[in-house]
C-alpha cells in the first residue's frame, strides 16, 4: 500500500478516515504521541531524553521528533505502508520529512486533503456529543446522528457529554492555526504532484470510498 499523509482542518474527519483505513488494510499508524511513547518504552538514550523533557513539563523539540520518526521508519512493519497522523504540521517539518525519507529509502506516497466548508466544520464540532459509556458519537445538527432523546445515547442509553473545547471560540482558534501552519502544505505537496483532494462533506463512508479509489489507482 502507498504511504499516506492526511491533511484536514479540525472536524473534517481525519481521525475517522484513518481508523477506517487501518481497520481494512495492513497499515502502520504513526502519530507524534505514539512515537514518543514508543521511544520512551524502549528505554534507550533517546527515550530517556524524551522522558526527561516530559517529566519537566517541557515540549519535545522537533529534532527529537525527527529522530523518533526516523527510528520508526526503520521498522520492517512499515514496509507495507503507513499513515502519518498529525505530521507534518508545517512546512519546516515537511521539508525535514523529505530528508528523512531519503535516508530511510522510503517513498513519500500520497497526500490526501479532506476538503469541507468551514460552516459544516462548525456544526460538526459544536454539535458533537459523545456517549460516556459506549463512546458512540452523536451530533445535534445531523439527522442521522441526532439523539432521539436529548442528552441520551441512541445506542446504549448512556448519558451524552461534550468536550470542553467543542465550542465556537475554541474551534476558531484551532481553525486559524490550521490555516497558518498546515494549509501551506497544500501548495507544497501540490507542486510535488502527490496531493489528492477528497470531498469529506459527504460523510465518512463516501470519504473512505474516494480514498480507496485513489489508493487502488
Amino acid at each position: 500500500m502507498k504511504n499516506l499523509i492526511l491533511i484536514a482542518a479540525p472536524g473534517a474527519g481525519k481521525g475517522t478516515l484513518s481508523k477506517d483505513l487501518l481497520s481494512k488494510y495492513d497499515y502502520v499508524h504513526i502519530s507524534t504521541g505514539d512515537l514518543l511513547r514508543e521511544q520512551v518504552a524502549k528505554g534507550d538514550e533517546l527515550g530517556r531524553e524524551i522522558q526527561k523533557v516530559q517529566e519537566a513539563g517541557g515540549l519535545v523539540s522537533n529534532e527529537i521528533v525527527y529522530k523518533a520518526l526516523e527510528n520508526k521508519l526503520s521498522d520492517p512493519a512499515c514496509d507495507n505502508g503507513y499513515i502519518l497522523d498529525g505530521f507534518p504540521r508545517n512546512l519546516e517539518q515537511a521539508k525535514e520529512y523529505d530528508n528523512i525519507l531519503k535516508r530511510s529509502k522510503r517513498d513519500l506516497g500520497m497526500v490526501l486533503l479532506l476538503d469541507i466548508p468551514k460552516e459544516e466544520l462548525i456544526e460538526r464540532i459544536t454539535g458533537r456529543f459523545t456517549c460516556k459509556d459506549c463512546g458512540e458519537i452523536h451530533n445535534i445538527y445531523n439527522d442521522e446522528l441526532k439523539p432521539v432523546k436529548e442528552g441520551i445515547c441512541n445506542k446504549c442509553g448512556g448519558v451524552l457529554t461534550q468536550r470542553s473545547d467543542d465550542n465556537l471560540e475554541s474551534f476558531e482558534k484551532r481553525y486559524q492555526t490550521y490555516l497558518e501552519n498546515t494549509a501551506p502544505l497544500i501548495d507544497f505537496y501540490k507542486e510535488k504532484g502527490v496531493l489528492y483532494t477528497i470531498d469529506s462533506s459527504k460523510g465518512h463512508i463516501n470519504t473512505l470510498m474516494e480514498a480507496e479509489e485513489l489508493l487502488n489507482k
